[in-house]
């Protein structure tokens, strides 16, 4: 309840034009003087994008791979700018925040820049970005009526007074955002794609790269963000995570990942992407992926993604 009533209180004061009192950030002490910019950067914009603590939270998030021996400076950088990426994932909060920028609103509340866009979310999505109280509830009914992958198109209009205030209002629900559906699978899939760097750093570093830049499979919103969600899990429950346990023996494990992303089509049912991944396995001498399983419309595999996070 705490969490919820702090979250009121900034939406109130942030529509009232009062400013938060900032928590300050701390960089990494181990991080290389040459990434120092672009981090400062990120946490500029993740600042922005939620709150000084989100920003502190990317910076410990990268802070566990700062200063290791088995991370380059490449590396690192490589993972700094992805983690941004994913944790400045683009919600419709986040796209009323992009438009503001965009029309570079004057102090007298005058856009400099028209700018009137439409973006095709599902209406899961947009639930999604509630707080979980309420959107369980919803999701549950949109499910029971086969509604919940129903596409929505909402307009971020920046051409008039009254736009402009709407977008101001939905930006400012970013105070609920941490609260939210979305969120919590989020912070999951962004905990899990850091775990696969660190097995991989420590039991196939030839590897690492590719783990890492399998994060460039989800972006976006609306289909396009879900068909990658599913595809990119598809491939590490069935591939990375068993190549890195040992169970899957694949001698060239990019070149296996490679494979398997160039097949990553935006299929329902994922039917490319399992016959790829199925002939892999068999070519390393483990069983082909079993029939896929009709998904459950009321679970949370909505969000299509496991939502447990993966043991040590």
């Amino acid at each position: 309840m705490a969490a919820y009533l702090d979250a009121l209180r900034s939406t109130l004061a942030e529509l009232l034009g009062q400013n938060e009192l900032e928590t300050p950030v701390v960089l990494p002490q181990q991080l290389p003087a040459a990434l120092r910019g672009d981090v400062e950067q990120a946490v500029a914009i993740l600042i922005t994008y939620q709150n000084p603590g989100y920003a502190q939270l990317y910076l410990e998030r990268l802070g566990r791979f700062a200063g290791r021996r088995d991370v380059s400076e490449v590396l690192l950088s490589e993972i700094a700018r992805l983690l941004l990426d994913r944790m400045a994932y683009e919600d419709p909060i986040r796209i009323a925040q992009l438009t503001l920028d965009e029309a570079a609103i004057g102090p007298d509340g005058v856009p400099a820049r028209r700018v009137d866009k439409k973006c095709r979310f599902r209406i899961d999505e947009m639930v999604a970005a509630l707080p979980e109280v309420v959107a369980d509830p919803v999701l549950d009914t949109l499910g029971r009526v086969g509604l919940l992958h129903m596409p929505m198109k909402i307009r971020f209009n920046a051409t008039d007074w009254l736009g402009v205030r709407r977008l101001r209002i939905e930006a400012s629900l970013r105070r609920w955002r941490l609260l939210s559906v979305r969120y919590a699978v989020e912070r999951v899939w962004v905990e899990r794609w850091l775990h696969m760097i660190d097995r991989a750093l420590s039991q196939r570093p030839d590897s690492v790269m590719a783990i890492v830049h399998s994060a460039t499979m989800v972006r976006g919103y609306g289909d396009h963000y879900r068909y990658g969600m599913a595809n990119w899990s598809l491939i590490i429950d069935t591939l990375i995570k068993p190549a890195l346990c040992g169970d899957l023996q694949l001698p060239d494990l990019p070149a296996a990942i490679a494979e398997a992303r160039a097949a990553a089509l935006p299929e329902r049912k994922q039917i490319t992407l399992r016959r790829v991944i199925s002939a892999i396995r068999v070519r390393a001498g483990a069983s082909p992926l079993p029939p896929a399983k009709r998904a459950r419309r009321r679970n949370r595999a909505r969000l299509e993604v496991d939502t447990k996070l993966p043991p040590a």
